[in-house]
């Protein structure tokens, strides 16, 4: 986030009414919903981790065991079971379109 100034940023009569009820702070204005950006989308955690899942889907497809696959990305034994099953069925559905 970065700070701007509000003289360069507002015409002068909104301004001006802003100045009515806040003068010389910070204020933060959010997006509007449909403009935010979803989890990890700006950092590129969502694709590291969609990364990770596949990669994991096609160890376990190559004969990896669940508790390999637990050993290896130190998650918990259910955590592997959802990520292997989630995956699968995403490819399942990319298989029947």
């Amino acid at each position: 986030m970065q700070y701007k100034n509000g003289k360069e940023v507002f015409p002068p009569n909104l301004l001006n009414e802003l100045q009515k009820y806040i003068q010389g702070e910070l204020i933060y204005i959010p997006k509007k919903n449909n403009q935010r950006a979803g989890w990890g989308e700006v950092s590129g955690s969502r694709r590291l981790i969609a990364r990770r899942n596949e990669e994991m889907y096609s160890l376990y497809c190559e004969g990896w065991s669940f508790e390999e696959l637990e050993q290896k990305y130190n998650l918990s034994l259910e955590s592997i079971r959802k990520i292997i099953y989630k995956v699968r069925g995403e490819y399942n559905n990319r298989k029947m379109l």
